[in-house]
């Protein structure tokens, strides 16, 4: 944070005001000018697109409760909040374990080493290369739907959560493990009483970084998930893709509602979201 501070000050130590406005103009400009745009998009008529940037003759509010019937939207949420409320929950208890198992034996077994190598190569594996596989695998096993998936979102995040965790649990001292162990407590009880309530920053960044990918990705299930009751918000996007044309008012009112719950949960969580990501760059 100091060097992003000074980055903005002279060297006399008075803020540089030129390059600060000219970022916060860069910043309102590719942040909000989009959204601007979308919004714009969400309340006009079909016959008003041929200029995207022109104010509206007229709103057209019912586009959004149009979206909103059209993608079924309550349970299309319903589904996309389960899978990443389930993830979450369970990407922070089970990663932070393995991780702490793995960083804690790695130095005294050639095993746990390895484990952790063979995590960490599978970030460097595209997703596209996977799918043909994932598929047949996840319909041998019965995972194409809701559980399923939430299943899969732990899985596939383990190698990325590993690598974040084990450089959080280097900085652990092993002497709080072994003055645990001398009181009496078992390999289970020193995580979950002593190690797990230190990670509190990484876990908020794990959260995040979960949380978006959960909420915001596509192609998961797209391949995985065929019955339309399962389908996610981000799925539901489908629906406005016509053969001839699309229905661009009602498919950005429903891009406006999917974004939604998102920035709520900014607004009212952000005190927390920064502090985590902050205190884990510095820890």
């Amino acid at each position: 944070m100091s060097t992003l501070t000074n980055f903005f000050r002279k060297s006399n130590g008075r803020i540089n005001w030129p390059l600060t406005i000219l970022l916060l103009f860069l910043a309102l400009f590719t942040i909000a000018g989009p959204i601007y745009m979308a919004l714009l998009i969400a309340v006009k008529d079909p016959t008003q697109m041929d200029n995207i940037l022109s104010f509206p003759t007229k709103f057209h509010w019912s586009n959004f409760r149009d979206a909103w019937t059209l993608t079924d939207y309550p349970r299309k949420f319903a589904n996309t909040l389960f899978i990443t409320a389930i993830n979450l929950v369970f990407t922070i208890l089970t990663n932070s374990l393995a991780a702490y198992a793995i960083t804690r034996n790695r130095k005294k077994s050639k095993w746990f080493n390895m484990l952790y190598y063979y995590f960490i190569s599978a970030m460097f594996i595209p997703f596209n290369v996977l799918m043909l596989p994932l598929v047949k695998q996840a319909a041998a096993f019965n995972l194409d739907n809701i559980l399923g998936i939430t299943f899969l979102y732990i899985i596939f995040g383990l190698p990325m959560n590993t690598f974040l965790y084990t450089g959080f649990i280097k900085k652990i001292p092993e002497a709080l493990d072994e003055a645990a162990a001398i009181d009496g407590a078992t390999p289970f009880q020193i995580f979950y009483l002593v190690i797990f309530p230190m990670l509190k920053p990484i876990h908020a960044t794990v959260a995040i970084l979960s949380f978006m990918w959960t909420w915001n990705d596509f192609l998961m299930p797209l391949i995985l998930l065929s019955n339309p009751d399962d389908q996610t918000l981000q799925l539901s996007q489908f629906i406005f893709q016509g053969q001839f044309s699309t229905q661009y008012n009602l498919a950005f009112a429903s891009y406006l509602l999917v974004i939604l719950p998102v920035l709520i949960i900014y607004v009212f969580c952000q005190k927390w979201i920064i502090a985590g990501v902050t205190d884990g760059a510095v820890k």
